[in-house]
């Protein structure tokens, strides 16, 4: 299914066609629906042969019952009102059976989906008793206090002993290379995961005792892999908070904030245009228009206090990315500010920059300080300056 997705979809048409993917591909996919093909013929064929081989049985003690019972009654051994009877009753026996084995076969290949619904179910789900709407001190920020996690069945813990204090009006600047655990922390402050050691708390009040939907209202979030929505404009920018989301101000508040309402005033039906292939006279935008869609998704939650950006403008030119951030510090001035980027242009900006490396915050300071340090974040940093000289 997916080979074919990848073969058929619009959004892979242009690698497939420029790396030439389609031969590969095609290749592959007759492999797998041969070999699914082999093992449901040869299940098919097993199927068929034992009920071929049961149906000859059953038809033979059919009509052998038959036979004895007309040559019974030839021979006088039963009337005719016995004979009759015979029948009736053989006939309604052989509906009985035939109808539980039915049902027997139904039964077991419905287990074999059951059982999937059934492991599914089993599953732990953690129970969140937490009621607060807000915290004591919101004034106290956010702290990580020895935080640990690892993914199931990792060998190794995504982030690991992590401590870290962000105050309100704090812009944080967290770099490392991928895979050092950035993203994993994100989600552990969103509440998307359990910890395995360690706290998190937020204005005063550990993250379990809050109110799920009451912590996430507070946070605006974009991840990389932020989500194209086959939506119209205002509905793309919308979902970023469902209680405003048909709010056309808005739309365009945020829109303002995020940088994109110069583009989307000049889109055929502007904040009603259809966005995405999918439906009809739906228009494509460049990946750069997208990632502001998705700035000004975060922007629609004007009641968070903890905006975070997760490399949303990878696919920017620095320049671009620079004003957008530069926007982003004005206008979280009063609230937690964290900024995920491989662009240390960028990242050098932000009040505190921590440096992770395969879980562990390895460094921490200013961007002066952490030159000063000529640790790992001077390093990378001049790495990256000397592409610029």
């Amino acid at each position: 299914m997916y080979l074919e997705m990848v073969l058929a979809r619009e959004d892979h048409a242009k690698e497939v066609q420029l790396f030439q993917l389609g031969p590969e591909l095609l290749r592959r996919y007759r492999e797998i629906f041969k070999l699914l093909f082999d093992e449901e013929r040869d299940l098919t064929i097993r199927r068929d042969a034992w009920g071929l081989g049961l149906g000859l049985l059953t038809n033979l003690a059919f009509y052998g019952a038959y036979a004895w019972i007309a040559v019974a009654t030839i021979q006088g051994a039963i009337t005719l009102g016995q004979m009759t009877m015979y029948l009736l009753v053989f006939k309604q026996g052989q509906s009985s059976v035939s109808s539980m084995l039915s049902g027997i076969g139904g039964m077991y290949e419905d287990n074999l989906y059951l059982s999937n619904l059934y492991d599914y179910l089993e599953q732990p789900t953690p129970v969140r008793d937490g009621a607060a709407l807000t915290g004591p001190d919101d004034r106290a920020g956010l702290v990580f206090e020895g935080v640990s996690f690892s993914y199931p069945g990792a060998s190794h813990p995504a982030v690991r002993d992590i401590s870290l204090e962000i105050r309100p009006g704090q812009s944080v600047g967290i770099v490392g290379r991928n895979g050092s655990g950035k993203t994993t922390l994100i989600k552990l402050l969103a509440g998307l995961y359990e910890l395995d050691h360690g706290r998190i708390s937020y204005q005063g009040l550990d993250l379990t005792q809050w109110d799920v939907e009451a912590l996430r209202g507070s946070i605006g979030v974009i991840f990389q892999d932020f989500t194209r929505y086959q939506l119209q404009v205002g509905e793309n920018i919308g979902v970023g908070d469902a209680t405003n989301l048909w709010s056309e101000q808005r739309w365009a508040e945020a829109a303002d904030m995020g940088q994109a309402a110069e583009f989307i005033e000049r889109l055929p039906q502007r904040y009603n245009t259809q966005l995405g292939r999918w439906f009809h006279s739906g228009q494509e935008l460049s990946v750069g228009q997208w990632q502001r869609i998705a700035l000004a998704r975060a922007f629609m939650r004007s009641a968070a206090n903890i905006l975070i950006l997760d490399e949303p403008t990878a696919s920017m030119d620095s320049e671009t990315e620079a004003e957008i951030f530069e926007h982003f510090r004005s206008l979280t001035e009063d609230k937690i500010a964290i900024l995920i980027s491989h662009r240390f242009s960028t990242v050098r900006r932000a009040d505190l920059i921590v440096v992770m490396d395969r879980g562990e915050i390895v460094e921490r300071g200013s961007h002066d300080e952490l030159l000063a340090l000529q640790g790992r974040y001077a390093k990378l940093f001049e790495l990256q300056a000397s592409g610029y000289r």
